[in-house]
């Protein structure tokens, strides 16, 4: 387990006590948790175990069978989603390194999910718009964990892809608390300021943004 909770406001105890007491990580996550801590300050894109946990139990309670990630890291959040899709169910993975999700592959084939994953290496919005937009796709869910700038463009190639009901879920909306902080005004906090307005803005969806991990905004497409 991280030493730090991804929770900001959460004390360490806290965090350990209500990850114990939800559905914790089996010894394959806590596996994947460890070989990503080695990597040092970038481990700091892994999602927190409830937030995995919490993304598993939505993929189930929606019935997710298509989905799809923007930023899969090295695999935790994939794997979560992937054990919450219906059996036939499949999650497209979008993301830039190779060397990052090579320790996803390892984990996924471990896990018996690998065959529910299809990783496309690439731009992600390139990717996203290799799609039909509409019917055609109707991907159920869809997870949002990239490069803040992108957000926006992620938000409107999934959202006109997403079927009505569907659900998008958003990372890092609060940005360790930053989004309300007037001296922040580096490019990264701006940038999330900007696609929280956006989303708070979009009659398409009704939006929840949750004090969970680093924040996640959950939005159902009406």
């Amino acid at each position: 387990m991280a030493d730090d909770p991804k929770s900001f406001f959460l004390s360490r105890e806290v965090a350990e006590y209500l990850v114990a007491h939800g559905t914790p990580p089996d010894p394959l996550q806590r596996r994947l948790i460890e070989e990503t801590a080695a990597l040092g300050p970038v481990s700091r894109m892994q999602i927190a175990p409830e937030q995995g946990a919490l993304m598993t139990l939505l993929a189930k309670l929606i019935n997710a069978r298509y989905a799809v990630e923007v930023g899969t890291f090295t695999g935790y959040s994939a794997l979560c989603l992937a054990r919450g899709l219906a059996p036939d169910g499949r999650l497209l993975c979008c993301d830039v390194s190779e060397e990052w999700t090579a320790i996803a592959r390892r984990y996924w084939q471990e896990a018996g999910v690998d065959g529910k994953i299809e990783l496309r290496l690439g731009p992600a919005v390139e990717t996203l718009r290799s799609f039909p937009a509409g019917p055609e796709t109707a991907w159920d869910l869809a997870f949002i964990d990239a490069d803040k700038a992108g957000y926006p463009l992620y938000w409107e190639e999934i959202l006109v892809r997403l079927r009505p009901g569907g659900l998008v879920m958003v990372d890092n909306v609060l940005w360790s608390g930053r989004v309300v902080d007037p001296s922040a005004t580096d490019d990264d906090t701006e940038a999330i300021r900007t696609f929280n307005d956006l989303v708070a803005a979009d009659e398409r969806v009704d939006a929840v943004m949750l004090p969970v991990s680093d924040g996640l905004t959950l939005a159902r497409k009406r």
